[in-house]
């Protein structure tokens, strides 16, 4: 169990809990988009994409994840943000 509230949630919702690992790495991953983009508004809406991209993937909710991880780190490691001065 991770947190009782959040394993209820995912009950509700009708899904598996999260497990450690998988709450670890999103944690991770929100962190690292919020301090790599100065934008903290994009930790959450980032979550939710890797969200629907572990809905699609089956029972590879760790893979997806992981594939969510690559493509933040990649995007967080170009020069220049996407979208430049407009993003705001």
């Amino acid at each position: 169990m991770v947190n009782e509230w959040i394993d209820a949630f995912a009950a509700r919702l009708g899904q598996d809990p999260v497990t450690r690992e998988q709450a670890d790495a999103l944690l991770g991953l929100a962190r690292d988009i919020a301090r790599g983009t100065d934008d903290r508004r994009l930790a959450p809406l980032s979550a939710f994409l890797a969200g629907v991209l572990a809905g699609r993937s089956g029972d590879d909710r760790a893979g997806a994840i992981r594939a969510a991880q690559d493509a933040a780190r990649e995007l967080l490691s170009d020069s220049e943000p996407p979208g430049g001065d407009d993003a705001g």
